[in-house]
């Protein structure tokens, strides 16, 4: 594969937009605020999607809902002010059919040029109003007299806004830019074997279709992502984000890591103290742990499964293979209440195989603190567990060689690169291990996640029955007060878990619909009045960390029966005598984070339900949503499902590695490129290493990646 190319491309691709007419220091910064700085950047900044003004559709064949151009005369003029100023303007043309259209701002000078009997051109969507089809603030220009104004010979292209700039000028800057593109030859950097066998254009004339759709380009497939100038560009991007992380991935593996291999007299003694065997995929999983650690390189691996999968036990046999050669192990969770709950699990396991288990979380201080410093300085503590306190410079260990992160997520990259440096010296880093209860699309995970190995436990522990869950309208809620008030009487305990904490001023703000969400405050109120002979706990995001603990502790306790909590209950709180959850307002959140909070439920052998609550009417999206929870409670086929409706910008969003978003490419719909994506970067990687700069930096820029975190 040959690596040579014109030089000049990349002068000309970083070339700044101040080289354009019309580019002075203020509009220069007004593009610099959207990210838009070279003549690249233009190149790339692409329509959102098209209008077509080729063609002129009558009146009479128009149809709500889909957008058209339009030619007429005025009929007729009115101003009105019912809740607000209104202008409609009634057209006609040579169809007979009349149209509406409506302004809601509009300045006296706009209303004088609609004169009756004057001819204009309107282009918009219609939609049903009161008199028949009307378009909501068309765009339109006035025609003088037998002007016979052309029309346009290409598709006009919406661009995503820039502040300050309007469209029309930004229309003008791009299409100075694409004038200056480059000869395809020069601006290629994929080679024209690999376009040709994959049926797809060359990057020049991919722009071009984009920026400058012919009139008989595919609408329908631009609409849909589908068409063949989308899916090179795609193909492109795709590449440039999987090959950042494999460099990534490749600068990792050029550090040592303590080779964790010989005896496993500990994995074993810890395999027959415990009460339960290991499932078949646990037992996979530990065997592709135990493969990663017994090499000199740093281990790099995700740990995937549902609520109650076993991630823990499997994380601490792993712990077993560093402490039995001498090593520390280092265990970080997200809050003070799940780091306790790994505390006390590992205790039970280890302590009585010798294994010393230091506690570090911020409520540990003065003497006890100073202590566990100590101990952890001289290798007393071999296993560490705590918080955020993990991280900070006064803990230093002896010799920390598997630094284990659960819900990484939680964390801030800079925290969990902190934690991994504790075990740096001399080019030598600990082996990672990362754990999250949310389960990651398998194309998601070869996205964005190439630079990790990605083990999934996806088998659960026999004895646990299925989540039942129910979907039931607001409307029924008396219904599920007197459930609470049966299983409370059973010697069951009850979660009520709210979407909001107070109702805010501007929710119920005029020109807002007000949201009907209860607040958690009201809602224990409410339900304290209703169920007086139940003990009843509140949690929420806005008390303070040591009242959350404390209400969250009670519950895990059985000091309390029903627990009126807000998400924040999502990851963390075991208890399995917890058997029903009532999700208020299920509708407003997403199928990863339902599916998150129903794993609170189910964790003993008794059965367990989760009623999601809805206010009707639901929106198609979320009436799919609950559809989905109903039926299955397979982690993996959610968080597939929830790409499939979210799309991977959110999804994405809470891995806080600086991952751009993707500028074309989406996840869910070109998730068959993938496999063709990974193979030709592996090519370039060995054998045009300059090429695969060149495209991460053409599309990623200079944006910090923490993949290795």
């Amino acid at each position: 594969m040959s690596a040579r190319r014109d030089l000049a491309t990349l002068d000309l691709s970083t070339e700044p937009l101040s080289h354009l007419a019309g580019v002075g220091p203020r509009v220069a910064a007004k593009l610099e605020t959207r990210g838009l700085s070279t003549l690249q950047d233009l190149w790339l900044h692409l329509p959102l999607r098209y209008e077509d003004r080729t063609t002129l559709l009558p009146i009479r064949a128009l149809k709500a809902g889909m957008a058209a151009q339009v030619e007429g005369r005025v009929e007729a003029v009115e101003r009105g002010f019912r809740y607000r100023p209104v202008l409609r303007v009634a057209i006609s043309d040579d169809s007979g059919a009349t149209l509406v259209l409506r302004f809601f701002h509009f300045r006296a000078a706009q209303v004088a040029q609609f004169a009756v009997g004057r001819r204009l051109r309107a282009y918009g969507t219609p939609r049903a109003g009161q008199q028949g089809l009307e378009i909501v603030h068309p765009s339109y220009h006035m025609l003088g007299d037998g002007e016979d104004a052309l029309l346009g010979e290409l598709l006009d292209p919406v661009y995503p806004a820039v502040e300050g700039i309007g469209p029309a000028s930004l229309r003008k800057l791009i299409g100075q830019a694409l004038d200056r593109l480059p000869a395809a030859a020069a601006l290629e950097l994929l080679p024209p074997a690999f376009l040709a066998g994959m049926g797809l254009p060359s990057l020049r004339d991919a722009l071009l279709t984009m920026h400058r759709p012919p009139a008989d380009a595919d609408i329908a497939a631009l609409g849909a992502g589908t068409h063949p100038a989308q899916r090179r560009l795609a193909m492109e991007e795709l590449l440039a984000h999987h090959l950042s992380l494999r460099r990534q991935r490749i600068a990792l593996q050029q550090h040592r890591a303590p080779a964790l291999r010989g005896r496993d007299g500990l994995v074993k003694a810890l395999r027959e103290s415990l009460p339960f065997k290991l499932t078949g995929a646990q037992q996979r999983v530990f065997d592709e742990i135990r493969k990663d650690l017994a090499r000199a390189h740093p281990m790099l691996r995700l740990v995937q499964g549902d609520v109650g999968s076993g991630k823990t036990v499997v994380a601490a046999l792993a712990a077993m293979l560093a402490v039995e050669r001498g090593k520390q192990v280092a265990l970080a969770a997200p809050t003070e209440l799940l780091a306790e709950q790994h505390l006390n699990n590992l205790r039970s396991w280890l302590e009585p195989l010798d294994v010393r288990v230091a506690w570090l979380a911020g409520k540990v201080t003065g003497k006890a603190r100073a202590k566990v410093l100590e101990d952890v300085a001289s290798g007393h503590a071999q296993v560490v567990v705590g918080t955020h306190a993990l991280m900070q410079d006064s803990v230093v260990f002896n010799d920390l060689a598997l630094a284990i992160v659960d819900e990484q997520h939680r964390f801030g990259v800079h925290q969990r690169l902190a934690l991994r440096d504790k075990g740096a010296t001399a080019g030598v880093v600990p082996h990672q291990l990362v754990m999250t209860a949310t389960p990651i699309p398998r194309t998601l995970a070869m996205a964005s996640y190439s630079d990790l190995d990605v083990s999934a436990i996806d088998e659960l522990p026999p004895g646990r029955t299925p989540v039942q869950t129910i979907a039931i309208s607001a409307e029924r809620r008396p219904e599920l007060v007197e459930r609470i008030r049966v299983a409370c009487q059973q010697g069951r305990q009850v979660y009520w878990v709210c979407t909001l904490i107070e109702e805010s001023e501007e929710d119920a703000g005029p020109g807002n619909a007000r949201m009907d969400a209860q607040a958690a405050q009201t809602t224990f109120e409410t339900l304290s009045a209703q169920l007086p002979e139940l003990r009843i706990g509140l949690v929420h995001g806005r008390m303070k960390a040591a009242e959350k603990q404390a209400a969250m502790r009670a519950f895990k306790q059985a000091e309390t029966d029903l627990l009126v909590a807000t998400t924040v209950i999502e990851v963390g709180v075991d208890v399995p005598n917890a058997s029903l959850m009532i999700i208020e307002n299920a509708e407003r959140l997403g199928l990863a984070q339902l599916h998150q909070l129903r794993g609170r439920v189910g964790r003993g052998a008794t059965a367990s339900s989760c009623v999601l609550m809805y206010q009707a009417p639901l929106s198609a999206m979320a009436r799919e949503r609950l559809e989905t929870m109903r039926l299955t409670n397979d982690g993996f086929l959610i968080a597939e499902k929830d790409l499939e409706l979210r799309g991977p910008g959110e999804l994405l969003g809470t891995r806080q590695t600086g991952l751009a978003a993707f500028r074309v490419a989406d996840l869910a719909r070109d998730a068959g490129l993938l496999p063709t994506v990974h193979d030709l970067a592996e090519r370039l990687l060995s054998d045009a290493p300059d090429l695969a700069d060149r495209i991460v930096r053409r599309w990623i820029g200079g944006a910090v990646r923490y993949a290795s975190a």
